[in-house]
């Protein structure tokens, strides 16, 4: 027998030990609180989406308590640092959103953390698109008037941003559309939608679920939203394909991560569990509610969609010249 095939036997040995151990702790697995970590403030959508899944991942697994931690602070690094760095058992948990999971990636040379490396995706929870708002007071009414002012009024054209995710989704936008618009930054969606609503910027990119009650309130006028298909919660808003505006189709996203070198019998067991809590009618309609389209998909499609999406905002941050620092 060669080296080769002797290292070969004692790997193969190796799995077949190891294996009946990851079912078994698969089985026994939850026997203690879990912890998600939520690395923003309370009352903040992600938060929102952690609270009614905790609830209902505790019913799943068995009535184990799942406690929701908030870690917030700098650009979500805090919380999502915290659990790179936890042990992976499966006990501690992120509520990985794409601002810390893929535009942090894309816009800071150096994190704590590397998503790839470092997490283990288990589900995609949630998904959701952005809206394109005016004031209500302004006289542009739609995307062409938009663009025809950003063209004419370059350094007048502005919009608000609270964070990097929203800043690269609205320089795509400038450049699928051809027009240049001053970047103006401020702590949150809703202060964002504010500054819009005021007309102290021209407009703003937010998440549907911090946009749609300005909308619907009449302090801001919706001219487009960024997803494939209109949103059942402004169903009269054309998407940017629709005005023939290609390649501007964005979705932000949060989901469920454990710590790299998570048992994947524990994956699988969360996976399953969240699969079913997303699919649950009242789960989809508090979600509706909140302007976001329940998913739950495979641990394996949500860890494609978040390779595809660092590609992404890499390259549009790299063209913006949009870089952050620590």
């Amino acid at each position: 027998m060669t080296r080769r095939q002797s290292l070969g036997l004692l790997a193969g040995t190796g799995l077949s030990a190891w294996a009946p151990v990851a079912r078994a702790q698969g089985e026994a697995y939850p026997d203690r609180p879990l912890r998600i970590v939520v690395p923003y403030a309370p009352g903040a959508t992600n938060d929102l989406v952690a609270r009614i899944v905790a609830t209902k991942l505790s019913e799943q697994l068995g009535q184990v308590s799942v406690v929701v931690e908030n870690r917030s602070g700098a650009q979500a690094i805090v919380g999502s640092e915290a659990v790179a760095r936890a042990k992976p058992d499966g006990y501690t948990l992120l509520m990985g959103a794409s601002g810390p999971m893929v535009f942090n990636p894309a816009t800071y040379d150096r994190l704590p953390y590397d998503t790839l490396r470092d997490f283990a995706p288990v589900s995609l929870l949630v998904s959701f698109p952005l809206v394109l708002v005016v004031s209500a007071a302004s006289p542009i009414r739609s995307v062409q008037e938009l663009v025809a002012y950003a063209r004419e009024e370059p350094g007048r054209a502005t919009y608000g941003s609270p964070a990097a995710s929203f800043q690269l989704a609205t320089e795509l936008f400038a450049k699928k559309v051809g027009a240049t618009f001053r970047y103006v930054a401020y702590r949150g969606t809703a202060d964002a939608v504010n500054a819009a609503a005021a007309q102290e910027v021209t407009m703003c990119l937010g998440d549907s679920a911090g946009v749609v009650g300005a909308v619907q309130g009449g302090r801001v006028r919706a001219l487009a939203v960024t997803s494939a298909a209109r949103l059942a919660t402004l169903p009269d808003v054309p998407t940017l394909a629709e005005l023939g505006i290609q390649g501007s189709e964005v979705e932000l996203f949060t989901g469920l991560l454990a710590p790299a070198g998570t048992p994947v019998p524990i994956v699988q067991k969360l996976q399953a569990a969240l699969a079913t809590i997303m699919r649950q009618p009242d789960t989809r309609q508090r979600m509706d509610m909140l302007a976001l389209t329940s998913v739950g998909s495979t641990a394996e499609e949500f860890s494609a969609l978040i390779a595809r999406e660092i590609d992404l905002w890499r390259t549009v941050a790299r063209e913006a010249n949009i870089r952050m620092e620590r």
